[in-house]
């Protein structure tokens, strides 16, 4: 799977999960031209079509998991059709168009982002399966942490097995801590800590510098702060069931009680004083000049300022590892850390998996494929180098960093052992309209004084209500 990170592509957490679903990262996505009928997947033959985003090189990329499954199911014909999109959003877009059409692949490859989109509206559960195969299922689950299976629970059923995953850790500049004459964060560093930590490097760095880059997203924008600081921007509540899964799968967890029937995100919280406190920490940040403008956050070019010393401080997930190396930095020049604490320590995270359509013209045929995708075989054959973190724990090893560091790499499935409570990134059905509502907002909030953040903050409760109301 060979990465562009060092080429200094444009590439968010989003667009990387989805490049992986294809089994590569790091490809250009642009938008997608009018689909045609040599544009749908498996349309003229009976194969089975399996959408991912990304380009023909992803779906390339994919042929040595189709080939694989092939030796084990020759009876099913794999077709993987890869359509291009600027992010999510666009690319859910297409496949509502696609269903509209009446033309829907069999399976897609669908993140965090569309998850209950895609669980109210477009996919299959997975129970009936899960029930009938739970003996030769029970080896995927005992080498997947629950956190990321409850994220793909709907309404007490699940409806995707989680393959890679990644969540919201902070990275930093080894040489910029060692200017700042500060050693490595404590794993229970705090808030506080980290903006002394921003203020050394900024002495010691004081121009040509950032000691903290951020994004106006979801991943890795103003999220984590909220989740740190036991709040969200959405209202989080769990809708009943899942029993039969837990029960089944996870009987000795210790975690267990905390698991349900899904998450659910019913209502704004813009007007949370929490969420207000956490914006002001971040407006300081700002003003003080220890962090970015969230506007300023894209992704063209955080590889090369952070590989040339030029940022100190970002949060990112296990998919930056493969793009730090191949941009030149040794495993020794970073490493990663635990999000800083506040009230909490909660994470958050993004995953990804594959969903059987609704419309699948043959769902056991679906089934076969999502089951063999998960499976170790399969996945060590899509995840070679750590361009994401898989979501099996047998796989978060050693061997997987040997070449690329960082040092502390069990940090990242760390994070869901240490903090049972890690959530999901908050994605309703309406995730499109709920994205819009809150990056509308963030640079307002973040830009003025209090006054202007209260102002920025009420007209994301506003927006937020509208989003909610309508049908995903």
């Amino acid at each position: 799977m060979p990465g562009s990170y060092g080429k200094l592509r444009d590439i968010s957490r989003r667009t990387a999960l989805s490049a992986l679903g294809a089994g590569i990262i790091g490809a250009t996505v642009a938008s997608w031209p009018r689909l045609s009928g040599t544009d749908i997947p498996g349309r003229g033959d009976n194969s089975l079509s399996i959408a991912i985003m990304g380009t023909a090189a992803d779906a390339a990329a994919r042929q040595r998991v189709v080939d694989a499954f092939a030796r084990v199911h020759p009876e099913i014909r794999i077709k993987v059709q890869a359509i291009q999109a600027v992010d999510w959003k666009d690319f859910f877009t297409k496949i509502l168009t696609m269903v509209a059409a009446g033309t829907p692949p069999d399976v897609v490859y669908v993140a965090t982002e569309g998850a209950q989109l895609f669980a109210e509206k477009l996919a299959h559960p997975l129970d009936e399966y899960l029930r009938r195969d739970a003996a030769d299922m029970r080896e995927y689950f005992s080498d997947v942490h629950p956190s990321l299976v409850e994220a793909f629970m709907y309404k007490g059923s699940l409806y995707q097995l989680p393959i890679d995953w990644n969540a919201a850790n902070m990275y930093y500049n080894t040489a910029a801590l060692r200017q700042a004459g500060l050693d490595r964060p404590a794993d229970d560093w705090t808030h506080l800590d980290f903006r002394a930590t921003l203020a050394a490097m900024r002495k010691a760095r004081p121009s040509d510098f950032t000691p903290y880059y951020w994004t106006n997203r979801l991943f890795g924008g103003v999220v984590p702060w909220l989740y740190a600081n036991d709040t969200s921007f959405l209202k989080e509540t769990k809708a009943p069931g899942g029993t039969w899964l837990w029960d089944t799968f996870y009987a000795s967890d210790p975690s267990k009680s905390l698991r349900s029937g899904g998450y659910q995100w019913l209502e704004p919280n813009a007007d949370d004083p929490r969420v207000f406190e956490s914006f002001d920490y971040l407006r300081g940040l700002v003003k003080d000049g220890l962090g970015v403008r969230p506007e300023e956050g894209g992704g063209s070019s955080l590889i090369g300022l952070f590989a040339s010393n030029r940022i100190g401080t970002t949060p990112a997930g296990g998919y930056w590892v493969q793009g730090l190396h191949e941009a030149g930095m040794g495993e020794n020049d970073f490493d990663v850390q635990f999000f800083p604490r506040w009230r909490s320590q909660r994470h958050q995270f993004g995953t990804a998996g594959y969903a059987i359509m609704k419309t699948a013209k043959d769902k056991d045929a679906a089934w076969e494929w999502v089951k063999y995708t998960a499976s170790l075989d399969a996945m060590r054959l899509v995840f070679p180098t750590p361009n994401t973190t898989p979501s099996r724990r047998s796989m978060v090893n050693e061997q997987l960093y040997a070449k690329t560091g960082p040092k502390h790499w069990k940090v990242f499935y760390d994070t869901l052992d240490r903090f049972p409570t890690t959530g999901p990134i908050p994605a309703p059905a309406q995730q499109a309209a709920v994205e819009t509502a809150l990056m509308k907002n963030v640079s307002l909030a973040v830009s003025g004084d209090e006054r202007q953040l209260k102002q920025a903050l009420d007209s994301m409760q506003r927006d937020l209500e509208l989003a909610l109301r309508r049908h995903a």
